[in-house]
């Protein structure tokens, strides 16, 4: 065995201490909450910069990318190395083992397709079901950390009217369903994605003309003049850092232009609707006294779920006076 082998070979048996330890800590949790996925390792060891999340019983692993000595084919071996004391140490056959790779991104590339090959599998969260996509798409259609933020939205939506923005899969639409809302309306500018917030309702036998959904760029729908006669009760915002689709008259830039959609759709509330702003931008800086007529509250730490080590997202509850 070569100096390399035997680093790998350290990696490897720090990794599947580290697996184990994590797993034995998240065990009574995950059997409390009847979660079935879950981020089981979220790049605790700086030298395995990877996130390993289970969906029920295979698992999505992203490989973060970041500077290495390695060739291309000593890294494909590097990732060999790994994928195998992963899949032996939590008892995963290969062939339910699914790895992507991350760079950082801008808008909605992590969305984009990559593959041509789909996986899909049902998953089941917080007593619903969801399609997830683990083969051709960066991302599986269902983003773990915001599994307590849609709890919430699901205990506010008795007889609301509930928007969704920048809805992506209608997870959130899905919760909102599922908590009585009076109505929903969904809007993404991927008819793709609208198909699958599609899915994902009739999956929980939730579709009915309550629900619209809308194919709009967001600036779009929120700048329409007929939106001034909407009104909803209940407002979900998860809106990427950036963003210069095709189908966009022009770019998102969430910290240049998050006052003007939320007041925007603040504009859409109704007196004491609640909304729920979130995204993922690390320095991200909410420009509160921009914002008119609402109380802001910062919730990020209470959404933060037990299974992702860092701060993923930042989230805002915002009511309208």
């Amino acid at each position: 065995m070569n100096d390399m082998e035997m680093k790998w070979r350290s990696q490897q048996e720090m990794l599947a201490n580290r697996l184990r330890k994590n797993r034995r800590k998240l065990k009574s949790w995950l059997k409390r909450e009847k979660h079935t996925c879950y981020r089981l390792y979220d790049m605790d060891i700086p030298e395995i910069p990877l996130a390993i999340d289970v969906y029920e019983d295979h698992l999505h692993i992203s490989e973060y990318r970041r500077r290495h000595s390695y060739t291309d084919d000593e890294h494909a071996m590097w990732m060999e190395w790994m994928l195998e004391v992963i899949s032996e140490t939590l008892d995963v056959e290969r062939h339910l083992v699914f790895t992507k790779t991350r760079q950082r991104q801008k808008g909605k590339a992590q969305y984009e397709k990559f593959g041509e090959e789909t996986y899909r599998i049902e998953v089941s969260e917080g007593g619903h079901r969801f399609w997830a996509n683990l083969s051709d798409y960066l991302d599986t259609g269902l983003f773990l950390d915001h599994r307590i933020t849609r709890k919430r939205v699901e205990e506010e939506a008795a007889g609301k009217r509930f928007l969704n923005l920048f809805a992506y899969t209608g997870a959130f639409t899905v919760y909102a369903a599922a908590g009585g809302a009076a109505q929903t309306t969904t809007v993404d500018m991927s008819k793709t994605y609208l198909r699958w917030a599609r899915e994902n309702l009739e999956l929980n036998d939730l579709w009915g003309r309550q629900h619209r959904l809308i194919h709009s760029d967001v600036f779009a729908f929120l700048d329409a003049p007929e939106r001034g006669w909407d009104e909803y009760d209940l407002i979900v915002m998860d809106p990427p850092t950036y963003s210069a689709s095709k189908r966009m008259e022009g770019t998102l830039d969430i910290q240049r232009d998050h006052v003007w959609l939320l007041n925007k759709t603040i504009a859409l509330l109704s007196n004491g609707g609640v909304m729920y702003f979130s995204n993922n931008f690390r320095k991200f800086n909410l420009d509160e006294d921009a914002l008119e007529g609402v109380s802001v509250t910062e919730i990020t730490h209470q959404t933060i779920p037990p299974d992702f080590r860092e701060q993923i997202h930042r989230c805002w509850r915002i009511v309208k006076d």
